[in-house]
Protein backbone atom coordinates (compact mmCIF):
# COMPACT_ATOMS: atom_id res chain seq x y z
CA UNK A 1 0.00 0.00 0.00
CA UNK A 2 1.40 3.72 -1.29
CA UNK A 3 2.63 5.77 1.91
CA UNK A 4 0.05 8.20 0.98
CA UNK A 5 -2.37 6.31 1.20
CA UNK A 6 -1.42 3.89 4.36
CA UNK A 7 -0.95 7.74 6.21
CA UNK A 8 -4.61 8.86 4.66
CA UNK A 9 -6.22 5.69 5.95
CA UNK A 10 -4.70 5.83 9.62
CA UNK A 11 -6.02 9.36 9.80
CA UNK A 12 -9.27 8.79 8.92
CA UNK A 13 -9.62 5.99 11.23
CA UNK A 14 -8.27 8.04 13.99
CA UNK A 15 -11.05 11.05 13.04
CA UNK A 16 -13.67 8.44 13.15
CA UNK A 17 -11.96 6.84 16.72
CA UNK A 18 -12.27 10.23 18.29
CA UNK A 19 -15.51 10.68 16.72
CA UNK A 20 -16.53 7.32 18.55
CA UNK A 21 -14.98 8.71 21.34
CA UNK A 22 -16.27 12.07 21.73
CA UNK A 23 -19.79 10.37 21.47
CA UNK A 24 -19.54 8.21 24.02
CA UNK A 25 -17.53 10.06 26.72
CA UNK A 26 -19.27 12.09 28.90
CA UNK A 27 -18.75 15.51 29.89
CA UNK A 28 -19.77 17.46 33.24
CA UNK A 29 -22.00 20.24 31.10
CA UNK A 30 -25.63 20.92 30.61
CA UNK A 31 -27.15 22.49 27.62
CA UNK A 32 -30.21 25.34 28.00
CA UNK A 33 -31.72 26.52 25.01
CA UNK A 34 -34.74 29.40 24.60
CA UNK A 35 -38.42 27.61 25.61
CA UNK A 36 -41.61 28.59 25.32
CA UNK A 37 -42.95 31.95 25.99
CA UNK A 38 -46.71 32.58 27.45
CA UNK A 39 -48.84 35.71 26.72
CA UNK A 40 -50.38 36.09 30.47
CA UNK A 41 -52.98 38.08 28.76
CA UNK A 42 -54.51 35.39 27.02
CA UNK A 43 -54.76 31.37 26.71
CA UNK A 44 -52.85 28.66 27.00
CA UNK A 45 -54.16 25.12 26.76
CA UNK A 46 -57.53 26.76 25.47
CA UNK A 47 -58.04 28.20 28.64
CA UNK A 48 -57.60 32.05 30.39
CA UNK A 49 -53.88 32.23 31.66
CA UNK A 50 -55.34 34.67 34.63
CA UNK A 51 -58.46 33.87 35.97
CA UNK A 52 -60.22 36.38 38.62
CA UNK A 53 -63.83 35.72 39.83
CA UNK A 54 -65.39 38.16 42.70
CA UNK A 55 -63.87 41.63 41.26
CA UNK A 56 -64.56 43.81 38.01
CA UNK A 57 -62.39 42.82 35.66
CA UNK A 58 -61.16 44.80 32.12
CA UNK A 59 -60.53 44.05 28.35
CA UNK A 60 -56.78 44.29 27.72
CA UNK A 61 -54.86 43.92 24.33
CA UNK A 62 -51.56 43.38 23.12
CA UNK A 63 -48.63 41.06 24.95
CA UNK A 64 -47.30 40.55 28.54
CA UNK A 65 -45.42 37.60 27.76
CA UNK A 66 -43.47 35.78 30.41
CA UNK A 67 -40.44 33.39 29.13
CA UNK A 68 -38.89 30.59 29.78
CA UNK A 69 -35.99 28.86 29.27
CA UNK A 70 -35.14 24.69 28.56
CA UNK A 71 -32.71 22.90 30.35
CA UNK A 72 -31.41 19.22 30.10
CA UNK A 73 -32.22 17.10 32.88
CA UNK A 74 -30.37 16.71 35.70
CA UNK A 75 -29.86 12.67 34.86
CA UNK A 76 -28.75 13.62 31.25
CA UNK A 77 -25.36 13.19 30.58
CA UNK A 78 -24.26 14.90 27.88
CA UNK A 79 -21.31 14.14 25.76
CA UNK A 80 -18.89 15.60 23.85
CA UNK A 81 -19.53 16.26 20.65
CA UNK A 82 -22.72 17.69 21.88
CA UNK A 83 -20.98 20.36 24.20
CA UNK A 84 -19.10 21.14 21.11
CA UNK A 85 -22.45 21.92 19.50
CA UNK A 86 -23.53 23.67 21.58
CA UNK A 87 -21.08 25.74 22.48
CA UNK A 88 -20.95 26.77 18.55
CA UNK A 89 -24.61 27.07 18.47
CA UNK A 90 -25.97 30.84 19.03
CA UNK A 91 -28.70 30.54 20.22
CA UNK A 92 -27.83 27.75 22.79
CA UNK A 93 -25.73 27.67 26.09
CA UNK A 94 -23.46 25.31 27.44
CA UNK A 95 -22.94 25.61 31.28
CA UNK A 96 -21.21 23.16 33.97
CA UNK A 97 -23.73 20.83 35.31
CA UNK A 98 -23.17 21.89 38.78
CA UNK A 99 -24.33 25.57 37.84
CA UNK A 100 -28.36 23.65 37.02
CA UNK A 101 -27.75 21.07 39.53
CA UNK A 102 -25.82 22.08 43.01
CA UNK A 103 -24.95 19.88 45.34
CA UNK A 104 -25.99 16.51 43.47
CA UNK A 105 -29.49 17.78 42.81
CA UNK A 106 -31.29 14.68 41.22
CA UNK A 107 -34.18 15.66 38.52
CA UNK A 108 -36.73 14.62 40.90
CA UNK A 109 -35.30 17.30 43.71
CA UNK A 110 -35.18 19.95 40.96
CA UNK A 111 -38.52 19.40 39.52
CA UNK A 112 -39.78 19.55 43.42
CA UNK A 113 -37.79 23.05 44.16
CA UNK A 114 -39.17 24.29 40.68
CA UNK A 115 -42.93 23.80 41.13
CA UNK A 116 -42.31 25.32 45.25
CA UNK A 117 -40.88 28.52 43.47
CA UNK A 118 -43.66 28.54 40.38
CA UNK A 119 -46.10 29.04 43.32
CA UNK A 120 -44.55 31.09 45.53
CA UNK A 121 -43.74 33.44 42.89
CA UNK A 122 -47.49 33.39 41.68
CA UNK A 123 -48.85 34.36 45.21
CA UNK A 124 -45.94 37.12 45.20
CA UNK A 125 -47.15 38.43 41.88
CA UNK A 126 -50.93 38.57 42.94
CA UNK A 127 -49.62 40.70 46.20
CA UNK A 128 -47.24 43.00 44.64
CA UNK A 129 -50.19 43.53 41.86
CA UNK A 130 -53.29 44.09 44.47
CA UNK A 131 -50.28 46.44 46.56
CA UNK A 132 -49.65 48.70 43.30
CA UNK A 133 -53.45 49.33 43.61
CA UNK A 134 -53.92 49.66 46.92
CA UNK A 135 -55.79 46.42 47.56
CA UNK A 136 -54.93 45.18 51.41
CA UNK A 137 -53.92 41.58 51.43
CA UNK A 138 -53.75 40.11 54.79
CA UNK A 139 -50.16 38.29 54.93
CA UNK A 140 -48.95 35.80 57.42
CA UNK A 141 -45.16 33.39 57.68
CA UNK A 142 -45.66 29.46 57.69
CA UNK A 143 -44.03 26.14 57.56
CA UNK A 144 -43.96 26.27 54.13
CA UNK A 145 -41.59 22.74 54.12
CA UNK A 146 -40.25 20.17 56.23
CA UNK A 147 -37.54 18.22 55.57
CA UNK A 148 -37.56 14.14 56.38
CA UNK A 149 -35.46 13.03 59.44
CA UNK A 150 -34.94 16.51 60.70
CA UNK A 151 -35.59 17.87 64.49
CA UNK A 152 -38.81 19.59 63.17
CA UNK A 153 -40.77 16.41 61.57
CA UNK A 154 -44.00 15.20 63.43
CA UNK A 155 -43.12 18.68 65.56
CA UNK A 156 -44.25 21.14 62.80
CA UNK A 157 -46.65 20.69 60.03
CA UNK A 158 -46.59 22.47 56.33
CA UNK A 159 -49.43 25.38 57.22
CA UNK A 160 -48.63 25.73 60.20
CA UNK A 161 -48.66 29.67 61.04
CA UNK A 162 -45.13 30.95 62.74
CA UNK A 163 -46.44 33.47 65.55
CA UNK A 164 -42.99 34.20 66.87
CA UNK A 165 -39.71 32.11 67.63
CA UNK A 166 -38.37 32.10 71.29
CA UNK A 167 -41.06 34.99 71.97
CA UNK A 168 -39.99 37.15 69.27
CA UNK A 169 -42.25 37.74 66.70
CA UNK A 170 -41.89 36.53 63.00
CA UNK A 171 -42.88 39.34 60.64
CA UNK A 172 -41.03 37.41 57.05
CA UNK A 173 -39.51 34.34 56.32
CA UNK A 174 -36.26 35.14 57.11
CA UNK A 175 -36.59 35.87 60.46
CA UNK A 176 -37.23 32.20 61.40
CA UNK A 177 -33.83 31.60 60.10
CA UNK A 178 -32.19 34.17 61.74
CA UNK A 179 -33.85 33.47 65.00
CA UNK A 180 -33.16 29.50 64.55
CA UNK A 181 -29.40 30.38 63.76
CA UNK A 182 -28.81 32.24 67.20
CA UNK A 183 -28.61 28.93 68.73
CA UNK A 184 -26.12 26.69 68.93
CA UNK A 185 -26.71 23.05 67.95
CA UNK A 186 -28.39 20.49 70.56
CA UNK A 187 -30.07 23.57 71.84
CA UNK A 188 -33.49 24.22 72.25
CA UNK A 189 -35.40 26.89 70.29
CA UNK A 190 -39.50 27.51 70.72
CA UNK A 191 -41.92 28.19 67.86
CA UNK A 192 -45.02 29.84 68.87
CA UNK A 193 -47.33 28.52 65.98
CA UNK A 194 -51.34 28.37 64.63
CA UNK A 195 -51.46 24.74 64.01
CA UNK A 196 -52.48 24.35 60.15
CA UNK A 197 -56.08 22.58 60.44
CA UNK A 198 -56.93 25.98 63.34
CA UNK A 199 -55.85 28.31 60.40
CA UNK A 200 -57.53 26.49 57.47
CA UNK A 201 -60.79 26.48 59.49
CA UNK A 202 -60.59 30.08 60.57
CA UNK A 203 -60.01 30.97 57.03
CA UNK A 204 -63.30 29.19 56.15
CA UNK A 205 -65.02 31.15 58.71
CA UNK A 206 -63.62 34.15 57.29
CA UNK A 207 -61.82 34.83 60.92
CA UNK A 208 -58.44 35.58 62.41
CA UNK A 209 -57.20 32.55 64.06
CA UNK A 210 -56.32 33.79 67.70
CA UNK A 211 -55.39 29.92 69.00
CA UNK A 212 -51.41 29.36 69.77
CA UNK A 213 -49.42 26.96 71.20
CA UNK A 214 -45.50 26.48 71.90
CA UNK A 215 -43.58 23.90 70.15
CA UNK A 216 -40.23 23.31 71.55
CA UNK A 217 -37.85 21.65 68.86
CA UNK A 218 -33.95 20.64 70.17
CA UNK A 219 -31.75 21.69 67.05
CA UNK A 220 -29.42 19.88 65.17
CA UNK A 221 -25.91 20.94 63.28
CA UNK A 222 -26.14 21.46 58.99
CA UNK A 223 -25.16 18.94 56.79
CA UNK A 224 -24.44 20.83 53.91
CA UNK A 225 -21.56 22.50 52.65
CA UNK A 226 -21.77 26.45 54.39
CA UNK A 227 -21.19 27.30 57.40
CA UNK A 228 -21.97 24.72 60.80
CA UNK A 229 -24.69 26.14 62.18
CA UNK A 230 -28.01 25.37 64.17
CA UNK A 231 -31.06 23.98 62.04
CA UNK A 232 -34.65 22.90 62.66
CA UNK A 233 -35.26 21.36 59.42
CA UNK A 234 -37.88 23.50 57.89
CA UNK A 235 -37.97 26.35 55.09
CA UNK A 236 -40.60 28.94 55.99
CA UNK A 237 -42.73 31.14 53.44
CA UNK A 238 -45.65 33.39 53.42
CA UNK A 239 -49.42 32.80 53.34
CA UNK A 240 -52.17 35.14 51.89
CA UNK A 241 -55.72 35.97 52.00
CA UNK A 242 -57.06 37.31 49.11
CA UNK A 243 -60.55 40.04 48.78
CA UNK A 244 -61.17 37.79 45.71
CA UNK A 245 -59.97 34.94 43.52
CA UNK A 246 -57.11 34.66 41.05
CA UNK A 247 -56.05 31.81 39.28
CA UNK A 248 -52.77 31.37 37.41
CA UNK A 249 -53.48 28.82 34.80
CA UNK A 250 -50.12 27.65 33.39
CA UNK A 251 -49.00 24.17 33.94
CA UNK A 252 -45.40 22.60 32.85
CA UNK A 253 -43.84 26.10 34.24
CA UNK A 254 -41.34 26.03 37.16
CA UNK A 255 -39.15 28.17 39.17
CA UNK A 256 -39.65 31.77 40.09
CA UNK A 257 -38.81 33.94 36.99
CA UNK A 258 -42.47 34.49 36.02
CA UNK A 259 -43.47 36.51 38.73
CA UNK A 260 -43.17 40.20 37.38
CA UNK A 261 -45.25 39.44 34.15
CA UNK A 262 -48.04 37.54 36.37
CA UNK A 263 -48.17 41.14 38.23
CA UNK A 264 -47.84 43.22 35.76
CA UNK A 265 -51.20 40.92 33.52
CA UNK A 266 -52.80 40.93 36.81
CA UNK A 267 -53.04 44.78 37.47
CA UNK A 268 -54.11 45.36 33.42
CA UNK A 269 -57.04 42.76 33.89
CA UNK A 270 -57.85 44.77 36.85
CA UNK A 271 -57.72 48.28 35.69
CA UNK A 272 -59.55 49.90 32.45
CA UNK A 273 -57.51 50.95 29.47
CA UNK A 274 -54.52 49.62 27.55
CA UNK A 275 -51.79 48.76 29.64
CA UNK A 276 -49.62 47.90 26.60
CA UNK A 277 -50.90 50.27 24.15
CA UNK A 278 -51.24 47.00 21.74
CA UNK A 279 -47.94 46.77 21.68
CA UNK A 280 -46.00 42.92 22.23
CA UNK A 281 -43.90 43.42 25.32
CA UNK A 282 -42.19 40.30 27.10
CA UNK A 283 -40.04 40.33 29.82
CA UNK A 284 -38.75 37.99 33.20
CA UNK A 285 -37.86 39.03 36.63
CA UNK A 286 -38.97 37.47 40.08
CA UNK A 287 -40.76 39.67 42.30
CA UNK A 288 -41.50 39.82 46.45
CA UNK A 289 -44.67 40.87 47.96
CA UNK A 290 -43.18 44.62 47.97
CA UNK A 291 -43.04 44.66 44.32
CA UNK A 292 -39.18 44.45 43.96
CA UNK A 293 -37.90 43.09 40.77
CA UNK A 294 -34.93 39.93 40.73
CA UNK A 295 -32.57 38.85 38.70
CA UNK A 296 -32.92 35.41 36.66
CA UNK A 297 -31.18 32.75 34.88
CA UNK A 298 -30.54 32.52 31.03
CA UNK A 299 -31.59 36.20 29.94
CA UNK A 300 -29.82 35.71 26.93
CA UNK A 301 -31.97 32.36 25.96
CA UNK A 302 -35.40 34.36 26.83
CA UNK A 303 -34.72 37.60 24.77
CA UNK A 304 -34.05 35.39 21.99
CA UNK A 305 -37.22 33.23 22.77
CA UNK A 306 -39.71 36.40 23.31
CA UNK A 307 -37.67 38.15 19.82
CA UNK A 308 -38.22 34.87 17.72
CA UNK A 309 -42.38 35.30 19.22
CA UNK A 310 -42.16 38.99 17.61
CA UNK A 311 -41.70 40.72 21.39
CA UNK A 312 -40.63 44.53 20.74
CA UNK A 313 -39.78 45.39 24.34
CA UNK A 314 -38.71 43.04 27.02
CA UNK A 315 -38.67 43.96 30.35
CA UNK A 316 -35.41 42.86 31.78
CA UNK A 317 -34.19 42.95 35.73
CA UNK A 318 -31.46 45.78 35.93
CA UNK A 319 -29.43 42.87 37.53
CA UNK A 320 -29.50 41.44 34.62
CA UNK A 321 -29.10 44.16 32.18
CA UNK A 322 -25.38 43.80 31.28
CA UNK A 323 -25.90 40.03 30.37
CA UNK A 324 -28.92 40.43 27.99
CA UNK A 325 -27.13 43.47 26.49
CA UNK A 326 -24.48 41.80 25.07
CA UNK A 327 -26.31 40.30 22.40
CA UNK A 328 -29.68 41.44 22.24
CA UNK A 329 -31.68 40.22 19.48
CA UNK A 330 -32.04 42.68 16.84
CA UNK A 331 -35.51 44.57 16.47
CA UNK A 332 -35.69 43.82 20.71
CA UNK A 333 -35.53 46.56 22.92
CA UNK A 334 -34.17 46.28 26.28
CA UNK A 335 -36.15 47.96 29.53
CA UNK A 336 -34.68 48.01 32.43
CA UNK A 337 -36.75 47.47 36.06
CA UNK A 338 -36.08 47.47 39.51
CA UNK A 339 -39.63 47.57 40.26
CA UNK A 340 -43.05 47.01 39.43
CA UNK A 341 -43.53 50.12 39.30
CA UNK A 342 -40.98 50.79 37.03
CA UNK A 343 -42.58 48.28 34.88
CA UNK A 344 -45.74 50.27 34.55
CA UNK A 345 -44.08 53.40 34.29
CA UNK A 346 -42.09 51.97 30.92
CA UNK A 347 -45.42 50.43 29.88
CA UNK A 348 -46.49 54.14 30.29
CA UNK A 349 -44.30 55.22 27.83
CA UNK A 350 -44.21 51.83 25.35
CA UNK A 351 -48.13 52.90 24.85
CA UNK A 352 -47.88 56.50 24.28
CA UNK A 353 -44.69 55.90 21.92
CA UNK A 354 -42.19 57.87 24.48
CA UNK A 355 -39.97 55.50 24.04
CA UNK A 356 -36.54 57.89 24.42
CA UNK A 357 -37.74 58.06 27.71
CA UNK A 358 -37.57 54.22 28.16
CA UNK A 359 -34.62 53.59 31.06
CA UNK A 360 -32.78 50.80 28.81
CA UNK A 361 -30.08 48.16 29.28
CA UNK A 362 -26.64 49.19 28.05
CA UNK A 363 -23.72 46.56 28.24
CA UNK A 364 -20.50 47.31 30.45
CA UNK A 365 -17.71 48.51 28.62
Amino acid sequence: MPRRTATMLASTLMLIALLCAGVFLPVPYSEMSPGPTVNTLGEHDGEPVLQISGHKTYATDGHLNMTTVRVTSADYRMNLVEAVYGWLAHDDRVVPHDTLYPDGKTEEQSTQENAEEFSQSQESAKVAALKELGVPVRSWVIVATVVKGTPAQGRLHAGDVIKAVDGTAVKQPSDVAKLVTKHKPGQDVVFTIVPAKEQAAAEKANKQATATKKVTITTAESDDTGTKRAIVGISAGTDHTFPFTIDIKLADVGGPSAGLMFALGIYDKLTPGSLTGGKFVAGTGTIDDQGKVGPIGGVEMKTVGARDKGAQYFLTPADNCAAAAKDTPSGLTLVKVNTIGDALNALKDIRTGDTAALPKCAAKG
